[in-house]
């Protein structure tokens, strides 16, 4: 974190140089050590910090939620069906973002609870409430994470004194966390799969037998795949199953 603040003074040093001509500080950014030991910053800084990392915040909403998941699924789910724009890509990524705030809504909540409020009432330091608001994250992450991934990486981060899938830092946890998403996904993404593989199998072996073989498969099953998902209600479906993935 030093090291960061370190490199965006120097870097508003190059853009403005004549900030610094009083006594060769600049006076609206700066850290200093309050009375109990903790690191404060001025407001100018938290400002800077707070816009820098919301460059990151699309990456972060990816990567450290249940995101991923379930975009996949979705996507496999329209590939399954054979449609190739209908939803959208849009659509599926809104449909995946409120379904994300579902889920994560009580890490987000607890989020809030233990960094964000104490930290707008000035209860908190800045790298206090951090170290509190990545401590229900790193839960849920770890909770999704399967325990060969996480071995994984860190055999090849080389760290050797992690006792418990706690101890990991997180730079460890996250490609952990983002490969056994991947493994999760492409599982459930299968299991829809396999009974639309199995409706276009059917119909292509009617048709080989009704001799009409240059009709295409694909486009008699989809009318039939559409209608057997409605049926079966499989968006309503879908979607509790992939909440339910996540124990919620």
């Amino acid at each position: 974190m030093k090291r960061i603040l370190i490199f965006i003074a120097f870097s508003l040093l190059l853009i403005s140089p004549e900030a610094f001509s009083q006594g060769g500080v600049l006076p609206a950014v700066t850290v200093t050590t309050g009375p109990q030991g903790e690191t404060q910053y001025s407001v100018t800084m938290q400002i800077l910090l707070l816009m820098t990392s919301l460059s990151f915040l699309p990456a972060m909403v990816i990567m450290l939620t249940s995101f991923t998941r379930i975009i996949v699924v979705l996507s496999i789910l329209r590939q399954a069906i054979g449609l190739q724009q209908a939803p959208s890509n849009q659509v599926l990524i809104g449909m995946s973002l409120f379904l994300t705030f579902f889920i994560m809504s009580p890490v987000f909540d607890k989020v809030y609870d233990d960094a964000v409020k104490p930290y707008m009432e000035e209860s908190m330091g800045i790298e206090e409430a951090f170290n509190k608001g990545k401590e229900p994250i790193k839960t849920f992450m770890l909770a999704q994470t399967r325990v060969t991934d996480l071995d994984t990486f860190i055999q090849i981060s080389g760290y050797q004194n992690i006792n418990s899938p706690e101890e990991a830092p997180m730079s460890v946890i996250i490609p952990s966390f983002i490969t056994s998403e991947l493994k999760t996904a492409f599982q459930i993404g299968f299991m829809l799969f396999v009974p639309f593989l199995v409706l276009d199998l059917v119909v292509a072996s009617i048709l080989m037998a009704m001799g009409m073989m240059m009709l295409s498969p694909m486009i008699v099953s989809l009318p039939f795949k559409i209608m057997l998902f409605v049926l079966v209600d499989g968006w309503s479906l879908v979607m509790g199953t992939l909440a339910n993935s996540f124990g919620t």
